[in-house]
């Protein structure tokens, strides 16, 4: 553990990151966050789960001071008052009806044998692209997919409930996770309507698993599960200065998930611990005759990530800097150079500058490849869905949301539909091309070559930006990003909270090779418990310099 210190500049109000095991922000630092809004809602209830781990729970169940039922009606009565009332965040899209039953269910199993699994009792939320087959809907956030539920269970879905979880009900997105229009606004759908970010509400809170995020940092559940094609985990994540993990391509099943692109599609863990997304993470990994690509997880999988939790595992670990992925923005720089002493401190090796080889060159076969595989993938997903829907193909859901224009495209469009609809098969050589060269710049070219010539562990740079003031006129506002190269490869990033820029959360990303989610979790756990910069969200209205 390294000794107490308060770390080199606070450059701007809430950029700080204090180093110490128990370390947590500032007294001063939190009266000046309270003193940047002039109208800040009222302190949000007492809740007796703030910030509870999954083990946290267990124990509370396991000696009877708590039930499954019990920690469900606390996070229920938690989300009325501040998702749908009170700051109303409006991270959650739906309440499973059946919540508190399954609750029920649970705890009988509890008081007459062993636990179901590891998740037995714990409350979890998921974003609105997975599949349940059950009285939720699943929408991606469009009211073209509102009516009857799906045949099936996500594989992922089945391994929850198989593991004891107490699935809470559906988040929020960015309606068919930000591939609709090139002006979008994260986290808005036509069905869920705008979420907001807990930190400061006029911001957004990135997206498209933009409900997954808000609600592990606000408290309204445990552990919750998003999906990434790029960023869409890792981003959200930063944004509310939660833990996220996307992982390795093949390591989680996408069947019956709401696609986009299957050649970097993934769920993955959200939680306010590396700990707890470990956890989660173990649970829903798994090989899924459904998904074939998961075929190539065995030998590589793990039903425990907790193993390789490790205080000290910054100590021998090589670290490099890509400083060609950083953000532009100085202040969260100068959170990465903190971050960097602190890694060393820590016994690390950091390589710096590892730069990742002209990453602006990915853009463009990056979405050559998404506008071919969504159309592809969406239509295949469509027709194997069961259910009936004024849309069965992106041809009819553009048709929909032409004919639905003001529930649907009151703010923006959908430029991107049409964009994938004007593509062949995938079949075509324009999209075997970008896919060949998309591949090659991710993985040969890229985070391979970086690892192997210097030699590295993991690559690290922050996730993002601040968040930027939601706007639905002009859409979003990004200052950059180092998600791509990992999405495009298909291998694993986990981002950890960084510390704040005018009290708004920053994160970091740690990424490496397929399959190097031990290596990870070593390295971004002991970054976590070494620096421990988290803390909950105040539902500031908005900043003074706004």
């Amino acid at each position: 553990m390294m000794k107490r210190r308060d770390f080199l500049r606070y450059a701007a109000m809430g950029s700080t990151l204090a180093l110490s095991g128990t370390a947590t922000l500032g007294k001063g630092l939190q009266d000046e966050a309270r003193a940047a809004s002039p109208s800040r809602p009222a302190s949000p209830p007492d809740f007796e789960f703030e910030e509870a781990t999954i083990a946290d729970l267990e124990a509370a169940m396991t000696t009877g001071r708590h039930t499954a039922r019990s920690i469900a009606d606390a996070y229920l009565a938690r989300i009325e008052a501040l998702d749908k009332r009170g700051p109303a965040v409006n991270s959650i899209i739906e309440i499973n009806p059946d919540v508190l039953a399954i609750a029920d269910r649970l705890d009988d199993q509890r008081r007459t044998g062993a636990p179901r699994g590891p998740l037995h009792g714990i409350p979890i939320l998921i974003k609105d692209n997975i599949d349940t087959a059950d009285r939720m809907q699943t929408t991606a956030g469009s009211l073209a997919l509102v009516g009857p539920a799906p045949a099936e269970d996500a594989f992922l879905v089945e391994r929850l409930r198989r593991a004891g979880a107490v699935i809470l009900g559906k988040t929020n997105l960015s309606e068919w996770a930000n591939f609709r229009s090139v002006r979008s606004s994260s986290g808005w759908s036509g069905r869920g309507g705008q979420t907001r970010n807990p930190y400061v509400l006029d911001r957004n809170p990135c997206g498209s698993s933009s409900g997954s995020g808000v609600a592990v940092a606000a408290n309204f559940c445990a552990v919750a599960v998003g999906t990434e094609t790029d960023g869409s985990i890792v981003c959200p994540s930063s944004a509310n200065s939660i833990v996220g993990m996307k992982p390795t391509l093949g390591l989680v099943s996408r069947s019956g998930i709401v696609p986009i692109a299957h050649s970097q599609d993934t769920a993955g863990p959200m939680a306010r611990t590396v700990a707890d997304a470990a956890a989660l993470l173990g649970v829903i990994a798994g090989v899924d005759p459904r998904d074939p690509v998961t075929q190539e997880s065995r030998g590589s999988a793990h039903t425990d990530y907790t193993r390789f939790l490790d205080a000290r595992g910054l100590k021998g670990a090589r670290i490099g800097v890509a400083r060609n992925l950083f953000v532009a923005h100085e202040k969260v720089t100068a959170l990465v150079e903190d971050a960097i002493v602190a890694m060393k401190q820590c016994g690390a090796t950091v390589v710096d500058p590892a730069e990742f080889p002209k990453p602006g060159d990915l853009d463009n076969p990056e979405f050559e490849v998404l506008l071919y595989e969504f159309k592809a993938d969406l239509n295949a997903y469509l027709a194997r869905r069961g259910v009936r829907s004024p849309a069965r193909s992106l041809q009819q859901l553009i048709q929909y949301n032409d004919d639905n224009r003001e529930a649907e495209m009151p703010y923006f469009g959908q430029e991107i539909f049409v964009m994938a609809e004007e593509k062949g098969p995938l079949s075509n050589l324009g999209y075997l091309r970008a896919l060949r060269t998309a591949r090659h710049l991710s993985r040969g070219r890229g985070i391979d070559r970086v690892l192997r010539q210097h030699p590295l562990d993991a690559i690290v740079a922050p996730t993002g930006g601040p968040p930027w003031p939601t706007d639905m006129v002009n859409g979003d506002h990004f200052l950059g990003a180092s998600s791509t190269p990992a999405a495009v490869a298909g291998y694993p990033n986990i981002t950890v909270p960084l510390g704040y820029v005018c009290g708004l959360p920053v994160g970091v990303s740690f990424f490496a090779g397929a399959y190097s989610e031990p290596a990870l979790i070593r390295i971004a756990y002991a970054f976590e418990q070494a620096t421990k910069i988290r803390r909950p969200p105040q539902f500031l209205g908005t900043l003074e310099d706004d």
